[in-house]
């Protein structure tokens, strides 16, 4: 009866660490379906801008590599916008995070200056080139950097 009573409690160990292996995995499934997503997303997004961009340099007669340079470092900080904004959209402005003393407590998201930054470079490098900020496909058509 004792031996039945540890096999019981056993079995019942191990159903609850492979339900916790099942759940851990379907989460990580979620996320990786959700990275491919938004790099399919930020792909489209920076190959629209550089067409944009590079069909206003051609109307100013602006060539060289000095630009495509400049444009190279634009399509960088789209993505880096997008990997900040994805990252405030899943973790908020401010996270619950523990303390080295064990204690919880909140820290801000250093993602949301950081996207301010990135916004300021990217309008930087759109007025040395003399450009206009392409439509990023927001969707009324007017998103902001």
């Amino acid at each position: 009866m004792i031996n039945e009573k540890k096999t019981e409690e056993t079995e019942t160990k191990r159903e609850k660490e492979l339900k916790n292996l099942v759940e851990n995995l379907e989460s990580k499934l979620h996320k990786i379906e959700e990275v491919t997503k938004l790099k399919k997303k930020i792909q489209d997004k920076k190959q629209a801008i550089e067409e944009d961009l590079q069909k206003q340099l051609i109307d100013q007669n602006k060539f060289g590599k000095q630009f495509d340079d400049m444009i190279e470092d634009y399509l960088y900080f789209v993505e880096l916008k997008e990997r900040l904004k994805h990252d405030i959209d899943m973790n908020g402005i401010r996270y619950k995070t523990t303390g080295g003393n064990g204690f919880a407590t909140f820290k801000a998201n250093e993602s949301v200056e950081r996207l301010q930054k990135t916004n300021g470079q990217m309008l930087k490098i759109l007025q040395d080139l003399d450009l206009k900020a392409p439509d990023e496909g927001g969707e009324d058509g007017n998103e902001l950097l």
